[in-house]
């Protein structure tokens, strides 16, 4: 098997045991053609989001009988399915591991936009002190908007309702019940975005929600409303966003998942009403623990002829 990123010597001590293991240089980046290598040979590959499993690079794995990803379902977009499925490889990932990091991570967003700090912080840089630039808001009796209430959306909900937040919830698939746990009303999507203050998404990427963020949306919202995308950059038409923000039609944004990443050259960058981050909301000591743990978990499942528990294609088994 082969892990192009290096992990926690002790998560793999277990399959040391029943299988040769390969693991990836500590900060290097591997091109695909690197991948197509070192994958020629193995039964199984571990990735996270930072690598992409395409057609050709199963075509070149003749022993490949997995793929185990770090991350959850909706994270299954670098791994092109329709190839795997058709080579009868099975595809796993590791739902929930990350997501109380994600959750904190939107939430400190959250607070960062509120409260200006992507203005303060340079000020003290360059030896200035607090003026106009500084004035923020209190998130307390202010509304947020959840778009898509899954694992992470509900914990993000329940989180900023703790913080004295309204909460709107926008999801076709949770029951208002569902929304109800997590102190959160369920409404539609146009409502969401004409009444909160906050815009947070955490949808999965479909194609009915890739672009779901665009011109017509960012009209709809207030002009002193902040979107907060942790989730995946082709919720957001980022040309519309760009407009957005430079046109002042809403306060702010910040995001950490981009369409194509790294998003070198991309305008988002000469903006200074943004938080731009390098797609680090899930990356903790604790989560990566706990996704190399589910990982080898399920890696050890698969070689041993066990059913693995979280299997993104259980078709193929049944």
């Amino acid at each position: 098997m082969f892990v192009p990123e290096a992990e926690e010597p002790e998560s793999l001590n277990a399959l040391r045991e029943i299988a040769e293991v390969k693991v990836g240089e500590t900060g290097r980046s591997y091109s695909q053609e690197d991948l197509a290598r070192e994958m020629a040979d193995a039964d199984v590959v571990i990735i996270t989001s930072q690598y992409r499993i395409t057609k050709d690079l199963i075509e070149k794995a003749p022993k490949l009988r997995a793929i185990v990803k770090y991350g959850s379902r909706p994270g299954l977009d670098n791994v092109e399915m329709s190839a795997a499925n058709a080579k009868r490889i099975l595809v796993s990932y590791t739902p929930g591991a990350n997501s109380d990091s994600v959750a904190e991570f939107t939430v400190a967003l959250a607070l960062a936009l509120a409260r200006r700090l992507h203005n303060i912080m340079p000020l003290m840089k360059r030896n200035e002190w607090r003026n106009a630039s500084c004035l923020g808001l209190e998130l307390i009796e202010k509304t947020v908007g959840v778009v898509g209430l899954g694992v992470i959306g509900s914990k993000v909900a329940s989180k900023l309702s703790c913080l004295g937040m309204r909460v709107l919830a926008a999801d076709p698939y949770v029951s208002a019940e569902k929304a109800d746990l997590v102190h959160a009303k369920l409404t539609d999507l146009n409502t969401l975005l004409h009444q909160s203050d906050v815009i947070t998404l955490h949808a999965q990427v479909t194609d009915e929600t890739r672009h779901m963020i665009g011109k017509s949306e960012f009209a709809s919202m207030k002009p002193t409303a902040y979107l907060i995308n942790t989730a995946r950059g082709a919720l957001v038409d980022e040309k519309a966003l760009y407009e957005a923000l430079r046109d002042g039609k809403i306060a702010g944004a910040a995001i950490d998942a981009f369409e194509t990443e790294p998003p070198i050259g991309s305008p988002l960058l000469s903006l200074d009403n943004v938080i731009l981050t390098p797609h680090a909301a899930s990356w903790t000591v604790d989560a990566l623990r706990k996704e190399a743990s589910m990982a080898v978990e399920e890696t050890r499942r698969i070689l041993m002829g066990i059913r693995p528990m979280n299997l993104a294609n259980p078709e193929l088994l049944e």
